[in-house]
């Protein structure tokens, strides 16, 4: 299952969700990416996120060898599951590619509805792909109940403070997808 991160520039919050998504999720299975509506292309990951990675142990290979790129129908039709950040980036992806409308989310929504579907029982499937899956066909079910999604900031050019905010709120959401998924 391929799970597309988006955020606008592809060096910060979705560069960042791609590298620590698969320690976070522990499974061969899920495969992680990401793009940008307003991507730089071919840049490398900010240097603040670099720096927060780094203190993480991710991978250095990963880290030195991630490009940006923006995202194109394309990419969007090949990805799973879109995970963005911000409502205008779930709002762009829709309007660029709106097939993928109904597999498209704002990360903390996703997270919202993964927990609330889990409370319910509505989780299914012997696979992270198919538990995905549930969780997707019931989120429209579920997405009336809920509270809204909250954004995660951009935090480029306000300095590590801002970086470090953000860095943390995608580990929490990212942990509270995972849990659920279980």
């Amino acid at each position: 299952m391929r799970i597309l991160f988006v955020c606008t520039g592809n060096i910060s919050r979705s560069a960042m969700a791609e590298l620590l998504a698969p320690y976070i999720f522990h499974d061969d299975s899920l495969t992680f990416e990401s793009a940008g509506t307003r991507g730089l292309h071919d840049h490398p990951i900010s240097d603040e996120a670099t720096a927060i990675l780094r203190r993480d142990r991710i991978d250095e290979k990963a880290i030195e060898s991630f490009r940006s790129r923006r995202i194109t129908p394309q990419i969007a039709r090949e990805a799973d599951l879109i995970l963005c950040f911000e409502t205008a980036q779930r709002a762009d992806i829709v309007v660029e590619s709106p097939l993928k409308a109904r597999k498209t989310f704002l990360i903390t929504d996703f997270a919202n509805i993964c927990e609330m579907a889990k409370e319910r029982g509505w989780i299914t499937g012997d696979s992270v792909e198919k538990r995905i899956n549930s969780v997707v066909d019931n989120a429209g079910l579920l997405r009336p109940e809920l509270p809204d999604a909250e954004n995660v900031d951009d935090p480029q050019g306000l300095g590590m403070d801002a970086f470090i905010s953000a860095h943390n709120a995608l580990v929490r959401v990212l942990k509270r997808i995972a849990a659920a998924l279980a």
